[in-house]
């Protein structure tokens, strides 16, 4: 029983059931998502962590990372995850990196190309709701501005290399957005400390006498994975987590001793 109303909740779910299945049968260990990879990892972590007592559907708002998992980037950040598990052969690996070495070499000359504040480029630019330039200034930082982007600022760019379209995107998208960005992969990077930290299967939740007792109950009917995991049980304080980490501090000085 998979918990959702959606065809495409269903299928990420069987496809994730179904590569689990295979590493199995292999003696590989299991292939798990997390909600700072994809919306299948937070599709699952929701239904694992939260429960449903109504149809489940996958919705942008349901992850706190959608300014990362986006579907122009798919491609980059599961490339990897697919090369591992055998589902991307060598060339579509060899594809991807080729697409953001192409990123990231345009983004690079873009930050390098300065451009002069003439009367054309001004026009342009006020006609776009924009402050005019009154020095020189890199095509990289009018591309930041929000009324201008790639395609319009093209004429003021002859050297200009011809790129594919999903290239050109990714140049937009990653010179505006940047600042965000970065902000939430650093978030990202502070949320897989937490994933990180496996909790132990065998830990016995309901006589751990420093939690609360509704916690305990959750912890034992979930089983968390990892302490990421357990922090997004539904019912579970701040406080609760903090009570676990003691005790498995705790626990981990009484078995060295």
């Amino acid at each position: 029983f998979n918990g959702t109303s959606g065809y495409e909740e269903a299928a990420a779910q069987g496809l994730m059931a179904g590569i689990n299945a295979a590493r199995s049968v292999q003696g590989k260990p299991p292939v798990v998502l997390s909600r700072g990879e994809a919306y299948i990892g937070a599709l699952i972590d929701d239904l694992v962590t939260k429960g449903t007592n109504e149809p489940y559907r996958m919705m942008t708002s349901r992850s706190e990372y959608r300014l990362y998992l986006r579907q122009d980037n798919a491609d980059i950040r599961l490339a990897e995850r697919a090369k591992e598990i055998g589902l991307a052969d060598a060339s579509f690996f060899e594809r991807t990196e080729k697409k953001y070495a192409l990123v990231e070499s345009e983004i690079a000359r873009l930050e390098k190309t300065r451009v002069s504040p003439t009367d054309d480029l001004n026009q342009l630019i006020l006609s776009r709701g924009e402050q005019k330039i009154v020095t020189g200034v890199s095509l990289a930082d009018l591309m930041r501005r929000p009324g201008l982007d790639y395609q319009t600022l093209a004429r003021f760019d002859p050297y200009r290399p011809e790129l594919q379209r999903s290239v050109a995107e990714q140049v937009e998208i990653t010179l505006k957005y940047s600042g965000y960005i970065k902000q939430e992969l650093d978030s990202i990077a502070r949320f897989a400390q937490m994933e990180d930290r496996l909790l132990p299967q065998d830990i016995d939740y309901l006589s751990i006498p420093v939690i609360r007792l509704e916690a305990r109950q959750k912890f034992d009917k979930i089983r968390p994975r990892s302490l990421g995991q357990a922090s997004r049980i539904s019912g579970v304080s701040p406080a609760d987590i903090t009570a676990l980490i003691i005790w498995l501090e705790s626990r981990s000085q009484n078995k060295e001793m």
